[in-house]
């Protein structure tokens, strides 16, 4: 059923068509009136977006801002501690940060020396590593002294925090001799059973 529109075409006769003088204006007011259409506006919600975003901050803020004041808690003293005086300046006393390294080197000096491995092989060594600790404990303290004296400077806080420090490194090279002399008995031992 497929024709030829040529052959549809053949027959026809265009008639005398005319157009409407004010054809053109019409057509071109046509024209323009569908090419410049106003746009319907979309309602923009980013003011929306914006003021939920304010909402969100400030309930946040309400939240997390604390509304308890901090009630600064007495710390439990020792018995030795209670006999000096309440104005005494120490290494932790000074900061924060201070407070923290000596915290840090003495609950590691307490563990390293409960950590001590004591026998009657090795008691001479034990005893003058704790004497030379001692010494040190001693110094620390005439060191502590100096700062409540002199003031805060950093000759004595360089002072307080190399005693500590080497407090430590000796009951660590203690620990270590310990081990190889451990090591060496146990050695001894295997090679005489043999």
């Amino acid at each position: 059923m497929q024709q030829d529109i040529r052959e549809k075409l053949k027959d026809f006769k265009e008639g005398n068509i005319e157009l409407s003088a004010n054809h053109t204006s019409k057509f071109e007011n046509l024209l323009k009136s569908e090419l410049h259409l106003k746009k319907k506006k979309k309602t923009s919600f980013k003011w929306l977006s914006v003021a939920a975003s304010v909402v969100l901050l400030v309930s946040l803020a309400i939240k997390l801002y604390p509304t308890e004041q901090i009630v600064a808690q007495p710390i439990e003293k020792k018995d030795a501690e209670i006999n000096s005086t309440q104005d005494e300046i120490t290494l932790g006393t000074i900061s924060p940060e201070f407070n923290t390294i000596e915290t840090y080197y003495l609950n590691s000096i307490k563990l390293e020396i409960s950590q001590l491995d004591l026998s009657e092989g090795n008691k001479e060594l034990v005893d003058s590593y704790l004497l030379k600790i001692a010494e040190l404990t001693k110094e620390y303290k005439s060191l502590t002294k100096e700062l409540n004296t002199n003031g805060v400077n950093d000759a004595t806080i360089d002072a307080l925090i190399r005693n500590l420090q080497l407090r430590l490194q000796l009951l660590q090279r203690l620990k270590k001799q310990l081990n190889e002399l451990k090591n060496l008995n146990t050695n001894q031992h295997e090679t005489q059973v043999i």
